[in-house]
C-alpha cells in the first residue's frame, strides 16, 4: 500500500442530469434516442462552454458549439450506469461504490389511497393533490386551497419521492418536518420502498407563491457503507455541498453546506477550494435537473450550463497542484424527450489536475463506481466492492 497521497484534495462535481447520450440499455427504460447535451445544444444553436471544451467534453462526443480540444486538459470518458434505475439516489449511491439491484419505487399515478388515508390519520390534516406535478405548478393549482383549508399538498415526480408542500404561515416548519418524518417511517415499508420524502415549504399569496430555502430531504440510508464512510472513519474530511448530505442521509459526511441554487453551489465550492482540508469536496448542482430537465426547458437548461461553465474559470485558476477535479453526472434528463422523466444515458467524466501532464481518453467505464474506487484508492481507504480505480492511469 502506498504511504503518500497522490492528491490531498479531490473536488467532485455532479452536474445533476447532464447525460451524454442513450446508454446501451436505454431501450429497457424506454429512453431510446435520449441525449441531454446534444438536444440542448441543438435548441441553443450551439452551447458556449469554452472551459469545459478545453477539458475535453466534445472529445467524449462532439456537442454543437463546444469545440473539440486538440490537446484536452483533462482525462475524459463516459460512464454506463450498472444499477437498475435512473434516479438521483441510485446514481449517487453508485458513484460512491454501491450497486442498486432493486430499483426504488415510483408512483406515476399518485400514491395508493391507503397510504394517503394513513398519512391523514397520523397528521390530523387532509391531503390534496396526490399526483405527479411540477413543484411550482402544484402551488399555482392548489396553494390557495391549502391556505383556506390547511390541507397538505402532496405530489410526486419521476423520482422515487413523496413531496409535501405547505405554506410556512399555515403549517409551521416544525410541524411540516414532523409530518415528513411520519411519512418517512410509513414509506420505509417494502410495499412502498420510497427513496425520499421532501418537505417543500413556501410563502406568498395566490398567484405569487415562492418556495423557500427551508426544503429538507428525508432519504433512505445507504444499505451498505460507501466510500464516504471509509473516508470519514479514516479521519478525512467529507464536505457535502447542496443536497449531497440528504442523498446519503448524512452518512459519511463531516460537514454539510446547503445551497439555494447552482450559482450558490459554485460559491460554496469556491469556499472549500479556499479551505485547508484533506479529503473530498462533493457538490451536486440540482438546478439542471429540477428547474430545467423535468420542466422540459432546453433553453433554460442551456443557459444554466453556460453559467456553470463561466464559473469554471475561477475553479480551474484556484485549484492547487495537489488537487484533483472530477466532473460527472448522475443520470440524464433530456428536455426534448417524451414525458418529464429522467433518461437512461451515459454520463461524462472529466478528470483534471494541474500536475497531470498528458491527459488522454480513458476506456468507457462500466459503472459510476469507478469514481468512488478512484477516490478510495487515492486516500488509501477500503475500496468499494464495485468499480475499478482509475488512479494509476492518471499521470
Amino acid at each position: 500500500m502506498k504511504t503518500t497521497l497522490d492528491f490531498k484534495r479531490i473536488f467532485l462535481i455532479v452536474m445533476d442530469s447532464v447525460g451524454i447520450g442513450e446508454a446501451s440499455d436505454a431501450e429497457d427504460f424506454r429512453d431510446e434516442g435520449a441525449h441531454t447535451l446534444l438536444h440542448i445544444a441543438e435548441e441553443m444553436n450551439g452551447l458556449n462552454m469554452p472551459n469545459i471544451a478545453k477539458l475535453g467534453l466534445s472529445n467524449i462526443e462532439e456537442i454543437p458549439g463546444i469545440e473539440k480540444a486538440e490537446n484536452p486538459l483533462a482525462y475524459h470518458t463516459k460512464m454506463q450506469e450498472s444499477s437498475n434505475g435512473k434516479d438521483t439516489m441510485t446514481g449517487h449511491w453508485e458513484i460512491m461504490g454501491l450497486n442498486v439491484e432493486t430499483p426504488f419505487r415510483v408512483f406515476p399515478d399518485g400514491f395508493p389511497d391507503v397510504l394517503i388515508q394513513e398519512l391523514e390519520e397520523k397528521t390530523g390534516r387532509k391531503v390534496i393533490g396526490n399526483k405527479p406535478a411540477s413543484g411550482t405548478g402544484i402551488l399555482d393549482e392548489l396553494g390557495e386551497e391549502h391556505m383556506k383549508t390547511g390541507a397538505l399538498i402532496v405530489y410526486t415526480s419521476a423520482d422515487s419521492v413523496i413531496q409535501i408542500a405547505a405554506h410556512e404561515e399555515i403549517v409551521s416548519l416544525e410541524e411540516l418536518y414532523k409530518i415528513c418524518k411520519i411519512a418517512r417511517e410509513m414509506t420505509l415499508r417494502e410495499e412502498y420502498m420510497l427513496g425520499r420524502v421532501i418537505a417543500r415549504p413556501f410563502l406568498g399569496e395566490p398567484g405569487n407563491f415562492t418556495r423557500t430555502a427551508n426544503r429538507h430531504d428525508y432519504a433512505l440510508k445507504p444499505y451498505e457503507r460507501t466510500v464516504m464512510n471509509e473516508l470519514k472513519d479514516s479521519g478525512y474530511d467529507v464536505l457535502a455541498i447542496g443536497k449531497i448530505s440528504d442523498i446519503y442521509d448524512g452518512e459519511g459526511v463531516t460537514k454539510s453546506l446547503r445551497t439555494v441554487s447552482n450559482m450558490d453551489g459554485m460559491d460554496k465550492l469556491m469556499e472549500t477550494i479556499h479551505t485547508d482540508f484533506t479529503g473530498l469536496s462533493f457538490l451536486n448542482l440540482v438546478d439542471f435537473d429540477a428547474l430545467f430537465g423535468h420542466r422540459r426547458d432546453p433553453i433554460g437548461y442551456g443557459k444554466a450550463l453556460e453559467e456553470f461553465d463561466a464559473r469554471l474559470t475561477e475553479v480551474l485558476k484556484e485549484l492547487k497542484d495537489d488537487d484533483l477535479l472530477m466532473i460527472t453526472a448522475d443520470h440524464g434528463n433530456d428536455p426534448i424527450h417524451h414525458g418529464t422523466d429522467h433518461t437512461r444515458e451515459y454520463v461524462p467524466l472529466l478528470i483534471y489536475s494541474k500536475k497531470i501532464k498528458e491527459p488522454k481518453e480513458l476506456p468507457v467505464s462500466k459503472t459510476f463506481s469507478d469514481i468512488g474506487a478512484t477516490i478510495a484508492d487515492n486516500f488509501n481507504v477500503v475500496l468499494p466492492k464495485f468499480g475499478n480505480s482509475l488512479l494509476s492511469k492518471l499521470n
